[in-house]
């Protein structure tokens, strides 16, 4: 008997193109023999059609409510926030990756940070700043340039921009400020940008892939561009030693647990440049009086995770798993193998 399985993509967020890309390739590696799949799809206004035809609220609803699974390829707010997986709950059926705190913690860059850094965790240096905050002198006298400007809630890298200047400051934080109303202005690390991708097989075993260096050659950043346009390079696995391998490894599972997070997570780190300033006061807690990290300079930067990171063709976290022997539609099985709800749903009491 083959399993019920709806992809679920688009959504209201900045990223709805980018959760097109990804439903496309998820949709494209799926084995047709196993799976009875139907594509749900969230207009950008909202509405929403299943295969290609457009249905009320309701209807979706009910339609989602008859899988076995369901696969929330969105990315951003209204999807990857926890949003979708609380109605996904609330229908009673299973669903692929992040439930719902992990969803919402996870997006919020500035939350993330919190909880990271009480594990014990290494995270980039910066600040929240709310709709009528500006960036402080102090803060600007301890960050010094560059900064990086981003919205706390959004990514895709959208709305990010890299300040060399301070006179930059105030467009950047407009441009932030179009995708969320919190935004976060954080000191640059000069260093490797390396990622690790983490995966949840069905008996619960979690394993971290081989890291990736993001080598970017015709951007400032890893920008939107660069992610989805081919203006960058992954040297997957990234050419380092063993022991920095493990190390980094070790902090992604230890990501992983400390969001409480299922089935996948992606999380990004840099190596700080140990011997020319660029590590020192790189990392503490992401909120005004955050104290300069001072155990070992060498300590990888958890700079974001990316609870439903990209299913692309172009994406880091697939590339990963098939470097590690795990192909698209392998990787594809095990996610949804391990599809569950959150909370059991309980017999209302009399």
């Amino acid at each position: 008997m083959s399993i019920r399985l709806a992809v679920l993509f688009g959504g209201r967020s900045g990223e709805h193109d980018v959760s097109r890309r990804s439903a496309a390739s998820i949709l494209a590696h799926l084995d047709r023999d196993v799976y009875d799949v139907t594509e749900v799809l969230i207009e950008r206004d909202g509405g929403w059609q299943v295969d290609g035809t457009p249905v009320s609220f309701s209807g979706a609803l009910d339609v989602l409510g008859r899988q076995d699974v369901v696969f929330p390829a969105l990315h951003g707010p209204f999807g990857e926030d926890g949003t979708v997986q609380s109605m996904l709950e609330w229908l009673d059926v299973a669903y692929v990756g992040n439930g719902v705190f992990a969803s919402a913690a996870g997006m919020d860059k500035a939350i993330t940070k919190r909880l990271l850094t009480a594990e014990g965790l290494r995270v980039a240096d910066g600040v929240s700043l709310g709709p009528d905050d500006e960036l402080s002198e102090a803060d600007r006298e301890r960050f010094g340039l560059p900064v990086f400007v981003k919205p706390a809630r959004a990514g895709s890298s959208l709305g990010v921009s890299k300040v060399d200047h301070w006179s930059e400051l105030p467009a950047a934080i407009a441009l932030a400020r179009e995708s969320d109303s919190r935004i976060l202005v954080e000191r640059a690390i000069r260093g490797r940008e390396i990622d690790v991708a983490v995966l949840q097989y069905p008996d619960g075993r979690i394993e971290a892939g081989p890291p990736l260096e993001i080598k970017v050659s015709s951007a400032a950043f890893f920008d939107y561009d660069a992610k989805y346009e081919g203006g960058a390079v992954f040297d997957i696995p990234a050419r380092l030693d063993p022991e920095t391998t493990q190390r980094l490894q070790d902090r992604a599972v230890q990501a992983f647990r400390a969001l409480d997070c299922r089935g996948l997570l992606r999380v990004d780190f840099f190596l700080p440049e140990v011997g020319t300033g660029a590590e020192s006061g790189a990392a503490g807690v992401a909120v005004r009086g955050s104290t300069a990290w001072t155990g070992d300079p060498s300590e990888p930067v958890l700079n974001e995770v990316n609870t439903f990171p990209g299913f692309t063709a172009a994406s880091q976290y697939p590339q990963i798993w098939a470097r590690a022997g795990v192909e698209f539609s392998a990787l594809l099985d095990i996610l949804i193998s391990g599809a569950r709800k959150e909370t059991p749903l309980r017999a209302a009491v009399a």
